[in-house]
Order: C-alpha cells, then sequence, then structure tokens
C-alpha cells in the first residue's frame, strides 16, 4: 500500500474516498493522528497529516518515529511525502512543485533513530541517497501524467523552526548547496529508510527565502497561505496518478 502523509495545507485529501480511520498504538508513542484510509479512483491509500489534522503540531514537536512506525504497522511500503518549502535557488520560485533528490540535515534534539538503547545492536544506514529513485521517477511520471509542472532534483535543508529563517542563515544554507529550506524533511526522510521504505517528497514551494525576491524585506505570511490554496489542487492531481502508478508497480 502507498502511503501519503501531508504537510502544512495539505490536512486532508480531498480526493480521497475514506473507508475507515484506524489509530495505531506504537513502541514509540502516539502519531501525529489516526491514519486515514480509503481510494483514491480503485486504488487503496493511506492518509496521515503530519501536523495533526488541526495542523495543532510544531515541527519540532511532531512525533516522526510514531507516524513512519504507524505506517510500516500497516504494511505500507511506499511513502509520498507533502511538504511546503521556501525557495533558495532563484530558479524555484513561489507556486512551484520541486522532487528533491538530497538533503541537508540542520535540525537538532529531534528523535531521529530507531536503533538506539540497551538492547539495540549499532546499525548504519546507507544514506547518500536519502530518497527512493523509484519513488521519485513514479512521482515525474505522474506530474507529467497529471499535467502539473515539477522541477526534477534538488537539495532540500531541513531546519529546526518553526520560526522563518534570517537572510544571513538563508546566505548560509545557500553556501552549503541547498535549493530549498523546510522544517520536516528530517528526520523524516531517514527513519523511512531504516524501516525500509520507499520515500520521496513533493515539496511545494510557497515563498522566496529570506533575504530573496519578494522576501527581500520580510516574508508574508499571506502570501505563503494563498500560495498553497493554489497549489494544493495540483499536489492532489500528482498524488492521484501516482497511486494508480504504485498499484502498477
Amino acid at each position: 500500500m502507498i502511503a501519503v502523509i501531508g504537510g502544512s495545507g495539505l490536512t486532508r485529501l480531498a480526493n480521497l474516498e475514506i473507508t475507515r480511520r484506524k489509530i495505531v498504538r506504537t513502541p514509540f508513542g502516539e502519531p501525529s493522528g489516526p491514519l486515514t484510509f480509503g481510494h483514491i479512483g480503485s486504488q487503496e491509500a493511506v492518509f496521515l497529516a503530519r501536523h495533526g489534522y488541526g495542523h495543532t503540531l510544531a515541527p519540532h514537536e511532531i512525533n516522526y518515529r510514531a507516524n513512519l512506525w504507524a505506517l510500516h504497522a500497516q504494511e505500507v511500503t511506499r511513502v509520498i511525502a507533502v511538504a511546503t518549502v521556501g525557495g533558495i535557488a532563484p530558479s524555484l520560485g513561489a507556486g512551484m512543485i520541486a522532487i528533491p533528490d538530497q538533503i541537508i540535515d540542520y535540525t537538532w534534539g529531534r528523535p531521529w533513530t530507531y536503533f538506539e538503547g540497551a538492547e539495540q545492536p549499532v546499525t548504519h544506514i546507507d544514506f547518500t541517497y536519502p530518497y527512493d529513485e523509484e519513488t521519485r521517477r513514479m512521482a515525474i511520471a505522474a506530474a507529467r501524467d497529471a499535467g502539473v509542472p515539477v522541477v526534477d532534483g534538488g537539495t532540500y535543508a531541513a531546519v529546526q523552526g518553526p520560526r522563518l529563517e534570517t537572510k544571513a542563515e538563508i546566505d548560509r544554507l545557500e553556501g552549503d548547496g541547498a535549493t530549498m529550506v523546510g522544517m520536516t524533511g528530517m528526520p523524516e526522510a531517514a527513519l523511512a529508510r531504516e524501516l525500509g521504505l520507499k520515500y520521496a517528497a513533493l515539496a511545494v514551494v510557497v515563498n522566496p527565502a529570506a533575504g530573496r525576491g519578494a522576501s527581500a524585506r520580510s516574508v508574508s505570511i499571506d502570501d505563503i497561505g494563498r500560495v498553497i490554496e493554489e497549489t494544493m489542487g495540483g499536489i492532489r492531481l500528482i498524488v492521484a496518478k501516482l497511486v494508480e502508478r504504485h498499484a502498477g508497480s
């Protein structure tokens, strides 16, 4: 089964025909909310709102371990994560959708692994390419099928939040090679890899990053909300086509 994790602006999937909801208990505590099962077209999928269904969980408060564990326990094999980002690269304007292929982790203090504790052996995972390439390619093809333009590739800088960044911080991230910035990409991607889940992200650019373009002096929260509303229709179209492609894979 395929799972969709919704970020800011996507607390539900309007095109998901809901069949049931399930509260899942995990060894790592409570997930962000119940899992919502249903069908998109004739294919089954499960949805989870990363920030909670009332959007009440800040990025650093999300129980990423419980979220991924809950999905894995339902025999999910593929995860598509939707996230909002600020565009650092000039080519990533507000309203664009990117499918990143790299990530840099600047977060701190978040439980980031399942492999810890006295009973756990030391375990290392390969994270050279943090996003599953097969799933990325499926997402790109799904966007083409849906007629929604996307940017193939990019480096996601995962920052702590919940505040937005300073211009100097964005300058630093750009110097490090980041092309977009968000707050929820890690440890989500690494936890998915530890569980063997095929994970990729749809990154919705909702504003130029601090100090860039229209955000040269300040970031407009009102503009972010408007862009989210305008862009999520395209995300739903991509997700629907991606669910179809997963069923045939």
